[in-house]
C-alpha cells in the first residue's frame, strides 16, 4: 500500500525530530536551563551557558588555554575571549606557567571555587527534580548508559578528571 505524500512527509518529520541526537539535545537544554536559572537566582547573573566550556573542562589543577580549547572543542581565540571575561569577573586567574614562561596557566579564584561549589549543589537539586519527574532508577540508568558510552568512545579531548580513579 502506497503512502500519501503527506504521510511520507509526516514520517520523515518524525524521524528528523525524534531521534537520539534531538532527544539528547532537548534533555540537555532543559537540564541546563534549570541550572542557569537557579544560578541566576543564587546571585550569579553574570554567568552564561557559554562559560560552561571553561568550567566543565578545567579538570584538576592549572591548565593551559590550548588544552582548554581542545577539550571544549572551540578555537583558542574563543577560549581566550571567555577566559578574559571570566578573569574580569573574578572567577579565574591566569598565571605564568613555571615550566614554560611563555605560557599561561588557568586556575579558579576563590570566587570561582565558590561558583563551582554552588553549581554542584544546583546540579544536585536539578537532578533531584528529574529523579522525581522521570524516576530515580530511570535517571540512574540513563546516566550510567551515557557515561559508559562516552567512556567506550575514548574521547581523547576530555579532561583527566573524567577518568574514574576507581577504574583507572
Amino acid at each position: 500500500m502506497n503512502k500519501s505524500i503527506a504521510e511520507t512527509n509526516q514520517d520523515i518529520a518524525y524521524l528528523l525530530s525524534n531521534n537520539l541526537p534531538r532527544l539528547l539535545r532537548e534533555f540537555s537544554r532543559n537540564f541546563e536551563r534549570r541550572i542557569w536559572q537557579t544560578l541566576d537566582a543564587r546571585g550569579y547573573p553574570d554567568i552564561r551557558p557559554s562559560h560552561s566550556a571553561v568550567f566543565t573542562n578545567l579538570g584538576l589543577g592549572a591548565v593551559r588555554i590550548t588544552e582548554l580549547a581542545e577539550r571544549a572543542q572551540v578555537t583558542q581565540q574563543a577560549m581566550g575571549k571567555m577566559l578574559k571575561e571570566l578573569e574580569r569577573m573574578g572567577y579565574v586567574a591566569r598565571d605564568v606557567d613555571n615550566e614554560d614562561k611563555r605560557a599561561k596557566e588557568i586556575r579558579l579564584t576563590p570566587r570561582g571555587v565558590q561558583l563551582v561549589t554552588d553549581t554542584l549543589e544546583v546540579v544536585a537539586e536539578v537532578r533531584e527534580y528529574y529523579a522525581a519527574k522521570i524516576g530515580a532508577q530511570d535517571l540512574d540508568t540513563l546516566e550510567t548508559s551515557l557515561r559508559n558510552a562516552v567512556r567506550k568512545l575514548e574521547l581523547d579531548y576530555l579532561p583527566e578528571s573524567w577518568v574514574d580513579p576507581q577504574r583507572g
